[in-house]
């Protein structure tokens, strides 16, 4: 009996240390989350654009940050650059080809603490039915009690892809074909472990 109490506390503790990561649910419903991006137009000017409309969560230990995760799905008709033709054409196929892809997602596969409150996280960005590994520059924002009893943590995170890489090769000109993605993200806990 003493052996089989033993082996369950062993198992318990072992249990409960691999639950220390709390699970994030992003809030966009709240407008605390965003996904921006920017791209020059012409070489002259920079264009400016977000998705409106994405979901996600993602996993965060302070004590063991290595161990994050983060999964993102974006709807690619939420395009929205402040224009109503223009974002008309980026749905059409010569961008985004939202009838054909209408999700475009970011799944995590590692996330490497660097200190001072930034990280290295590295997944795959799934976009016009192409998948490429992406790497995001990350700084941790803060985490704490919000007002109405919960807990949050945010993050900025910026990146740059190529349309090309995506199978977007639509001709904006030679300083015109990398996009500038920033990223800022606020999870609310959805439990405490």
């Amino acid at each position: 009996m003493k052996r089989l109490i033993a082996i369950g506390f062993t198992a318990l503790l072992g249990f409960s240390g691999a639950l220390q990561a709390t699970e994030y649910k992003i809030d966009n419903a709240g407008a605390h989350a965003f996904i921006n991006f920017k791209i020059k137009h012409l070489g002259y000017s920079w264009l400016y654009g977000r998705f409106n409309d994405f979901e996600g969560r993602f996993n965060y230990d302070p004590a063991k940050p290595d161990e994050s995760s983060v999964d993102v799905t974006i709807k690619t008709a939420s395009v929205d650059s402040n224009h109503a033709e223009r974002d008309k054409h980026l749905r059409g196929k010569d961008f985004l080809a939202v009838d054909k892809f209408p999700t475009a997602s970011f799944k995590s596969s590692s996330f490497k603490a660097l200190g001072d409150g930034k990280a290295e996280l590295k997944g795959t960005l799934t976009l016009h039915g192409v998948s490429k590994p992406v790497t995001i520059a990350v700084s941790e924002i803060g985490g704490g009690k919000d007002p109405w009893g919960g807990y949050r943590q945010g993050f900025h995170g910026t990146t740059q892809i190529a349309l090309k890489d995506f199978g977007i090769d639509f001709d904006l000109g030679p300083a015109s074909q990398i996009v500038e993605l920033t990223l800022d993200v606020e999870g609310i806990a959805q439990s405490m472990m």
